[in-house]
């Protein structure tokens, strides 16, 4: 970061000396510097012209704001104080170069997914999950339900010029480390989604293929499915179907893990990288789900089944979950493990809390953790 500012003082410079701003600064500048009443100039030898020095701007409360700059004479222009004496001594413009304290920024998991009015599923266990592991949440609605715990009464779907709003105003934005997509309502949101994915390219992408409630209300339009398979599949990371979905896109009735893998590989020959077959819905006493990566051996995660009516919103959150530990850094194997885990738990956590009078939500927050930071270079 370049600014300018006057110095006036003697030919050499000291220690504590006071340096006055340039009023001619750009606005970001003069926006930094608003909130500092002091400069102090330290040099690594009394010389004006030594080449690096150390700065320090100090807060209105004495807390450093950046420490350290290299000072550069340069010729006055015309819209800058001239070089000469002063009553005051030598009046010298100065070029400050920053280079600032180390800077963060927080890992940011983006849910392109419809909201459920009643909290569950959807929109706001995404954002739930993503702050309950650590990761900040963007969002991009694409429906608007009516629903509760009992059922899903109506879908209004998001014009294609508001969602592509959101979407571009996000990406142009915030550095988005990874993407869950959920319900794509029609045709024209599946579209929009695809270009939107050509466009900015993100690193990750969970695909939790929403097609039919914990309720049973079908929630995606025919004309969008095509889009899905032959576009979406094939763009993903991996793709995140439970029993009735994966019936649905395979063809296949499951009723055993053997069925599970013949799905999953139908799956994959039609363009997945990678399938997360979720078995929550067979009969048993595990819940096992099953991570199928081409030319790669199964991982099968298992847990005991937990009685409870309280499953809304149980797809959502474990792909959002994947989607967030992949934003923390983990690769895809370890992601979908710490996701096992933590559905388990905030299963488990909610297990006997009544919360309407149908199926009810997960607790995301048993064991809610801080936003994480990433280191970052610069401003």
């Amino acid at each position: 970061m370049i600014c300018l500012f006057n110095y006036y003082g003697k030919r050499k410079l000291q220690s504590g000396r006071k340096a006055i701003l340039n009023p001619n600064c750009s606005g970001k500048y003069k926006r930094l510097f608003r909130y500092c009443y002091k400069i102090s100039l330290k040099f690594n030898n009394s010389l004006l012209f030594s080449p690096v020095n150390l700065v320090t701007f100090v807060h209105e409360k004495g807390v450093p704001y950046c420490k350290r700059a290299e000072i550069i004479p340069c010729e006055p222009d015309a819209g800058n104080a001239a070089v000469g004496k002063t009553d005051k001594g030598f009046s010298l413009l100065l070029r400050v170069k920053m280079k600032t304290d180390t800077t963060y920024r927080y890992p940011t998991a983006l849910t392109i997914a419809g909201s459920d009015s009643g909290g569950g599923a959807g929109i706001q266990a995404d954002i739930k999950t993503f702050s309950a592991l650590g990761v900040y949440g963007a969002s991009v609605i694409t429906s608007v339900t009516a629903q509760n715990t009992q059922g899903v009464r109506g879908i209004q779907a998001i014009s294609p010029e508001i969602l592509k709003g959101q979407l571009d105003a996000v990406f142009e934005d915030i550095t988005i480390d990874a993407v869950k997509i959920g319900m794509l309502h029609n045709k024209a949101a599946a579209e929009i989604v695809v270009d939107t994915i050509d466009k900015f390219s993100p690193s990750y992408i969970i695909l939790d293929p929403v097609m039919i409630s914990t309720s049973g209300n079908k929630l995606l339009h025919d004309d969008a499915i095509h889009i899905i398979v032959r576009e979406l599949f094939k763009r993903t990371t991996l793709v995140t179907p439970n029993i009735d979905e994966a019936e649905f896109l395979s063809g296949i009735k499951i009723s055993s893990e053997k069925e599970m893998e013949q799905a999953a590989n139908k799956l994959l020959a039609l363009g997945c990288r990678a399938v997360l077959m979720k078995g929550g819905h067979l009969k048993g006493d595990n819940m096992t789900d099953i991570l199928y990566v081409t030319n790669s051996t199964p991982l099968r995660l298992s847990a005991e089944t937990i009685a409870t009516t309280n499953g809304h919103g149980t797809g959502c959150t474990l792909s959002s979950a994947i989607a967030a530990y992949l934003a923390l850094g983990k690769n895809l194997q370890e992601a979908v493990k710490l996701a096992k885990e933590y559905i388990t738990k905030a299963i488990f956590a909610g297990k006997d809390v009544t919360t309407g009078h149908g199926h009810g939500p997960l607790n995301h927050f048993f064991a809610p953790i801080p936003l994480a930071k990433i280191k970052t270079n610069g401003l």
